[in-house]
């Protein structure tokens, strides 16, 4: 049976969706931008539209199963969800208005484990009782890893793409890797899609098994992925310009050649996370990469102070939106 509380859920969740596409979209779109590439206005059309294409390809929702398995089931109610996606939207909002380029993906989890715990609490349980603490070790793990392996790649594609290319005349490289840009911006916005729609993906399903409307081992409906591709593509068409500037200049300059590799870099991070069922951060990953390609210039080509407070921001995350969870799912608690 369809509760109005479901539907709420499935809104907001779809609206979070929605904002993670806005909030996220500099991570596809920043160095193809800052390269002038493309026009900002050119730049998110492109980003939606391989946001979108993911859907014809992930057809296995492994990272949305991971995140669905956050919690135990035991502890998922409808409240909970609830509690966990107003934390989340209220915290991509924040960060969004003041350009942080957080983490989506963790701004949720964080908030659907914090609901979680706060329900267990209350219910005289432990933190630990209500985590599937494999799964959470895993998204935790990733945290650094992602920008690691995005950074590593990066340095390794940016040196060949250098050594295959010390020939050839200056501008007639410079036009190439400008074409190329939009084949690695597409790759990792078709990467960022499939990872990232995945999420939303996996909330609506514990809602939908919540509330009784299908049961825990059944398949996911299919128009889930096709709303959340659609709102992750729509979200992205409109902007996120304020985080454009954090992504695309200020952690260091980016050339055409060096955006194909950070671009390329995060794309095959992802796609490898994504095969493994892991739900990483395309902004970690993206920023690691960009970190790479810095990297081969010399090591002060990367602005380190402004590196210094994302990763702030990035260990904070999880946290902050787990206890705006828990406060949030507190006082749903007292009046509903």
């Amino acid at each position: 049976m369809v509760t109005t509380l479901l539907v709420i859920v499935v809104i907001l969740a779809v609206l979070f969706d929605y904002i993670n596409g806005f909030h996220d979209a500099a991570n596809s779109i920043a160095t193809v931008v800052s390269t002038k590439v493309l026009s900002p206005f050119q730049a998110v059309l492109w980003a939606a539209l391989f946001n979108f294409a993911a859907y014809f390809y992930f057809d296995d929702h492994k990272v949305a199963n991971t995140v669905a398995k956050t919690v135990v089931e035991n502890f998922i109610t409808m409240h909970v969800i609830l509690a966990g996606l107003v934390a989340a939207i209220t915290w991509n909002l924040f960060t969004w208005y003041y350009g942080i380029p957080s983490s989506s993906s963790h701004t949720l989890i964080g908030g659907f484990a914090g609901a979680g715990i706060t329900y267990a609490l209350l219910n005289g349980y432990t933190p630990v009782d209500a985590l599937n603490l494999g799964y959470v070790f895993k998204i935790l793990s990733f945290i650094v890893l992602a920008p690691i392996i995005g950074m590593i790649i990066s340095v390794i594609i940016t040196l060949i793409i250098i050594n295959l290319s010390r020939w050839s005349k200056p501008s007639t490289a410079e036009k190439w890797f400008k074409r190329l840009q939009l084949v690695s911006s597409a790759a990792l916005s078709f990467a960022h899609g499939g990872n990232d729609a995945q999420k939303v993906m996996g909330i609506i399903y514990v809602a939908l098994v919540a509330s009784n409307v299908i049961g825990s081992n059944d398949h996911m409906p299919e128009w889930v992925p096709i709303v959340c591709y659609s709102a992750i593509a729509l979200g992205t068409m409109s902007g996120g310009w304020r985080i454009v500037k954090t992504m695309g200049s200020r952690i260091t300059k980016v050339t055409a050649l060096e955006g194909v590799g950070a671009e390329t870099a995060g794309a095959i991070t992802l796609g490898i996370t994504e095969h493994f069922a892991i739900p990483v951060s395309t902004t970690h990953t993206i920023t690691g990469s960009i970190i790479g390609v810095g990297l081969t210039k010399r090591v002060s080509a990367v602005r380190w102070g402004v590196t210094i407070n994302l990763i702030w921001a990035w260990v904070l995350t999880i946290p902050v939106s787990a206890i705006l969870a828990g406060l949030v799912y507190l006082i749903m608690n007292l009046f509903l």
